[in-house]
């Protein structure tokens, strides 16, 4: 059963090639499609599109379908072309007839596009909820930490003291940041497209709104058009958010990565994160930090192939078909990531002496240059002083590091890391992942 077949044969590379892996891809998006559907079908018998006894016997085949989605015992078929020719052949094969009506009124256009802006919705809300977690995971490790030492790096040079809350503090913050980016990607897919159909509307009176608030979404994609070739757009914006989250990871990923080996020696990760080598018995590689550095080239890769897709005139074009898997995979890669974080974050076992050692006198070199200053020497002419008489790099700094980093006393420094401030910011972000929740429950959902 093909939703567009009007008779007469067409060729089986053509349809294989033309239909992919949809019908794989379109297991994800099945429950967010059944959902629209019984909008849909409850919105028809609004207008006296459909009985209400058509409109009762659909959406009880539509939650039977549902349950059994969920308990895994449907799967989409092979020989469905996607999930929504799927739909339409369960509905069908148990309804007769009452089954066809089910695409009244809508396209395959707009059913994909609405499911995927539930996806989005529930996606991204998702992994603002593990960049919270992550932010909360680096605000206890600062707390632990505030007058643990290390050292600060420009161009992964040693340059000046810094504590290890100042560096965990940095992760709370920008996990705060990303989280709040991804809950406005969320605001910008909480518009239901569905009623656009091909693009130019129906002529029915379908109850556009209605449905939205059932599905419970904030507002209606008011232009058909717009609607229909806001598609990849809106996984392009989301993905965007995504996309800082990752890089935060990757970052993280990247100073875990130099402070385990020998040569830093900073931090060490519990065995049960790390894995062997098949040749070298001495060998314990921290293989998660490196595929979770890696990850965020999933989501750049997804972004760059959703922006070629795209560049399209108005109307559909069935290149659009092949936005679906880049999102869908970065949704994936970013999820399985970022919930990694915060339990990174709790697991790590810091060496303090080695990162104290690693502090030396000639990282003392810009305070005594500020102090000088201070006393009334113009600033380049104590910089220039400074720097022809510069402590050793070999001795440690011991007592003096700690008074330094102590001194760093504007918002932000290691003196005063502002942690009830960037705490504040986490326990925002919680509250409005819960808030927004609770407000699609109220609105429909």
């Amino acid at each position: 059963m093909r939703l567009w077949d009007k008779g007469g044969a067409t060729d089986a590379d053509i349809l294989a090639y033309t239909a992919r892996d949809d019908h794989r891809l379109d297991q994800a998006l099945l429950p967010y499609d059944i959902l629209a559907s019984k909008a849909h079908v409850r919105g028809l018998c609004r207008v006296g599109a459909l009985e209400p006894v058509e409109r009762d016997r659909i959406v009880e085949a539509l939650d039977k379908l549902a349950a059994d989605v969920d308990a895994g015992r449907f799967v989409i078929p092979d020989d469905c072309e996607d999930g929504h020719t799927a739909i339409e052949a369960v509905l069908v094969r148990e309804l007769g007839d009452t089954g066809k009506r089910v695409h009244l009124g809508r396209s395959r256009n707009d059913q994909v596009l609405v499911a995927t802006r539930l996806l989005l919705r529930d996606a991204v809300t998702d992994l603002a909820d593990r960049c919270a977690s992550g932010a909360r995971a680096f605000v206890a490790l600062a707390a632990a930490h505030e007058d643990t030492v290390l050292p600060g790096y420009t161009h992964l040079q040693r340059a000046v003291p810094q504590t290890l809350a100042h560096w965990a503090l940095a992760f709370a913050e920008g996990f705060a940041d990303a989280g709040r980016a991804l809950l406005s990607a969320r605001d910008l897919a909480d518009k239901c497209p569905l009623g656009a159909a091909a693009g130019y509307g129906v002529n029915l009176p379908l109850d556009r709104e209605g449905v939205a608030h059932e599905l419970g979404f904030l507002q209606v994609d008011v232009n058909p058009l717009y609607s229909q070739t806001s598609r990849g757009h809106v996984e392009v914006l989301a993905l965007t958010a995504v996309w800082s989250a990752m890089a935060l990871a990757r970052r993280l990923a990247w100073d875990l990565s130099l402070f385990s080996t020998s040569e830093f020696g900073f931090v060490t990760l519990p065995d049960a994160f790390t894995t062997g080598s098949s040749i070298m018995p001495n060998k314990r590689n921290p293989d998660v930090v490196e595929l979770m550095r890696a990850a965020c080239s999933v989501v750049q890769g997804a972004l760059a192939e959703l922006m070629s897709i795209v560049s399209l005139p108005s109307g559909y074009h069935r290149d659009l078909q092949l936005t679906k898997a880049p999102t869908l995979r970065a949704l994936a890669e970013a999820r399985a990531t970022l919930s990694l974080v915060p339990k990174l974050a709790a697991n790590l076992r810091f060496d303090e002496g080695r990162m104290a050692k690693a502090v030396t006198r000639d990282l003392l070199a810009t305070d005594t240059a500020v102090e000088l200053a201070r006393a009334g020497l113009p600033f380049r002419d104590a910089y220039k002083r400074v720097a022809a008489d510069l402590g050793s790099a070999d001795e440690p700094a011991g007592g003096a590091a700690l008074a330094s980093v102590r001194a760093r006393t504007s918002l932000g420094g290691s003196g005063n890391l502002g942690a009830d401030r960037i705490e504040a910011r986490v326990a925002e972000l919680e509250e409005a992942v819960s808030r927004t929740a609770r407000s699609a429950m109220s609105r429909g959902v």
